[in-house]
């Protein structure tokens, strides 16, 4: 189990910000687990969401893409003793 170190913050919450439904800020911050789910999610809601009559579960991948944006914005916008005490301490995964 990797410890996120407080340099990781930056290029996560860009990754966050642009790739947010696919995991991507998650894999950088040392949460597999996390960002399998996120990208699992994303792809399984794109397949659907080209299927007729199942146009519904596309609305899941943009919420996934919503909530990782969101996750982007926290990670820039969190001072850098918030950031190593939520991340690196607790291991907080979400939010």
């Amino acid at each position: 189990m990797s410890l996120v170190p407080v340099s990781k913050k930056i290029p996560a919450g860009i990754c966050g910000i642009l790739l947010g439904g696919l995991g991507v800020h998650k894999f950088l911050m040392g949460f597999p687990r996390a960002g399998m789910t996120m990208l699992g999610v994303t792809v399984v809601s794109w397949v659907l969401g080209h299927i007729p009559f199942l146009h519904i579960f596309g609305l899941v991948g943009w919420a996934v893409g919503v909530i990782g944006f969101v996750e982007g914005i926290i990670y820039l916008v969190k001072n850098d003793t918030d950031f190593y005490r939520d991340y690196v301490i607790k291991r907080q995964e979400w939010f």
